[in-house]
C-alpha cells in the first residue's frame, strides 16, 4: 500500500528521463510545447503580504463540492456533517483506491466543537465521489457509535503496557465552562504498512498539543496512543493560547505528518518540525525544535495548520492564515494577511503556499492559494489529480454572516491546478484554465 502521490512522481520522473534521449531541437520543441500545457503564474502582490481575492482562487460550483459523507444520528437534522479543518487522502490498498475523510466535529447540543467533543470519526470510500461510508469500528466496539476510532470516552481501554488515552487527554470538569477537553484538527496517514493518526488536543484540554495514534489493526482501528505522548503533547510548553489555559499547558498545536521514502516528520503548527525516531514512537530527542527557512511577512501574522505536501519534485509549506480588510489612505479596501489591528477586519480563513527545494526550506515568498480555503491540505487522487480541502470557517469573517453560516463547516474539495515545473506554483483551479496537475 502507498500514497498515491508517488505514482504521479515517478511519472514525472520518466519524461525528464525520455525528454534526455532527443535531440536538442526535439527537446527545445518539447518544452514549448510542455509550457503550454501549464498555466500561466499570476505575478506576485505588492507589497509582499497583500492577499489575493479574485473569484477565481475561491471554490465555486465549477471547481469544488461538498463530501457526501455518511451521516451520523447527530448529521441528520442539519443534512450535512458539521467539520472544521477537513483532511481527505488517497490510499491504495490491494491495488485499489481508498479515499479516508476526518477532520474536526462537534457534540449535539454544541455549536461549536468545543469545550468538549467526542472524539476523532473516519469515513472511508472507493472514489472521491463515493459513496463515503463511516469506517467499520463495529468489530472494535460492538455497540458503539459507528466510524469513531478514538476518544476520550475510550480511558476504560487502557491496560497496563497499552495506553489508548493518557491523562492528560481525559475529560475534566471547571466551573467557568463545565465538561472540558476536545480532539482537533486529525489527518490519517499510512506508512510503512501501519495505519496512523496525528491530531491535537485543543484549548479546553489539560494539556494543549498534538499527539499520535498507531493502529493495531485496520483502518479502523483499534488505536493506541505512541510512547512519546504518554505524559504530555509532543514538544515542550509555550507561552500562548487563549487566557483561559492553564500556565504551562500549552504546546505545539495543529500537528502533522510528512513521510518520504522510509522516514518520517511531525510538521507542527506555523513554524516548527521534528523527525520521528525509527520505531515512530517518539520523535528525535533535540533542545530546540528546527525550523522551516520562511519568507516570513512584515510583520509576520498568526499562522494555522501547517501542511507540507511534495508535488514534481518540490515541497510545498502550506499555512492557513486570515485575511483582514482596512481601509487604505485612498480610501480603497485593502486585503492583506496582517495581524489583528484597529480598523482591520477578519474577511477570508485562506490558504498561503511557498515553494522550496527541500524540505526545511528556504522557502519561497507566499502566494494565495486558495481564498476562504485555509486549514487544509493537498492531495492527488486515483487518477493523478490534484485536489485540496477546505471547510468554510464558521467563527469570522465572510461565512460567519448569518446569510452564509448554514453553509460553513463542510467536508468540502476543491481541484488545484499546478503551474509546471517552471512557474511551481500551486492555485485552486481557476476559471478557463487547463488543469495542470
Amino acid at each position: 500500500m502507498k500514497n498515491i502521490d508517488r505514482r504521479s512522481l515517478l511519472a514525472g520522473a520518466a519524461g525528464i528521463l525520455g525528454a534526455a534521449a532527443l535531440p536538442a531541437t526535439a527537446t527545445a520543441a518539447t518544452a514549448t510545447t510542455a509550457a503550454r500545457r501549464y498555466p500561466a503564474n499570476w505575478p506576485a502582490l505588492e507589497p509582499y503580504g497583500l492577499a489575493d481575492t479574485r473569484p477565481d482562487l475561491w471554490p465555486r460550483e465549477d471547481n469544488s463540492f461538498v463530501l457526501p459523507l455518511e451521516l451520523r444520528p447527530r448529521d441528520k437534522e442539519r443534512g450535512q456533517v458539521w467539520m472544521r479543518d477537513t483532511y481527505v487522502n488517497c490510499f491504495v490498498v490491494e491495488g485499489r483506491p481508498l479515499y479516508v475523510a476526518t477532520g474536526t466535529t462537534r457534540v449535539p447540543g454544541l455549536q461549536a466543537a468545543g469545550p468538549w467533543n467526542d472524539g476523532i470519526f473516519v469515513w472511508t470510500a472507493p472514489s472521491l465521489r463515493g459513496p463515503w461510508k463511516l469506517a467499520d469500528t463495529t468489530g472494535v466496539r460492538p455497540g458503539a457509535e459507528r466510524g469513531k476510532v478514538w476518544s476520550p470516552e475510550f480511558v476504560g481501554e487502557n491496560r497496563p503496557g497499552r495506553t489508548v488515552v493518557a491523562p492528560w487527554q481525559e475529560y475534566w470538569y471547571d466551573t467557568q465552562f463545565g465538561k472540558r477537553g476536545q480532539a482537533w484538527a486529525p489527518e490519517v496517514h499510512y506508512f510503512r504498512d501501519t495505519w496512523y493518526i496525528v491530531a491535537c488536543m485543543g484549548d479546553h484540554s489539560r494539556k494543549v498539543g498534538s499527539f499520535m495514534l498507531v493502529s493495531e489493526g485496520g483502518i479502523e482501528g483499534p488505536y493506541r496512543l505512541v510512547e512519546g505522548n504518554h505524559d504530555k503533547p509532543f514538544g515542550d510548553p509555550l507561552v500562548g493560547g487563549p487566557k483561559f489555559i492553564e500556565p504551562g499547558a500549552y504546546h505545539h498545536i495543529d500537528g502533522g505528518l510528512y513521510t518520504e521514502g522510509d522516514d518520517a516528520w511531525l510538521v507542527l503548527h506555523n513554524n516548527f518540525y521534528a523527525k520521528f525516531r525509527d520505531d515512530m514512537e517518539d520523535i528525535v530527542p533535540t533542545t530546540n525544535l528546527p525550523q522551516f527557512q520562511q519568507t516570513p511577512y512584515s510583520p509576520e501574522p498568526y499562522l494555522e495548520g501547517a501542511y507540507v505536501f511534495k508535488h514534481g519534485g518540490k515541497y510545498y509549506l502550506v499555512h492557513a492564515a486570515w485575511n483582514r480588510t482596512s481601509t487604505d489612505p485612498d480610501g480603497s479596501t485593502r486585503y492583506a494577511y496582517d495581524p489583528p489591528g484597529p480598523g482591520r477586519t477578519q474577511y477570508q480563513y485562506d490558504a498561503i503556499v511557498a515553494v522550496s527545494d527541500r524540505f526545511e526550506g528556504p522557502y519561497s515568498e507566499r502566494w494565495t492559494a486558495g481564498v476562504g480555503a485555509g486549514h487544509n491540505n493537498v492531495f492527488v487522487d486515483h487518477g493523478g489529480r490534484l485536489w485540496a480541502t477546505f471547510f468554510r470557517n464558521p467563527n469570522f469573517g465572510y461565512w460567519a454572516d448569518p446569510s452564509r453560516v448554514a453553509d460553513a463547516a463542510v467536508a468540502g474539495v476543491v481541484r488545484m491546478e499546478w503551474t509546471g515545473p517552471e512557474g511551481d506554483r500551486l492555485y485552486v483551479q481557476r476559471r478557463n484554465r487547463s488543469h495542470g496537475g
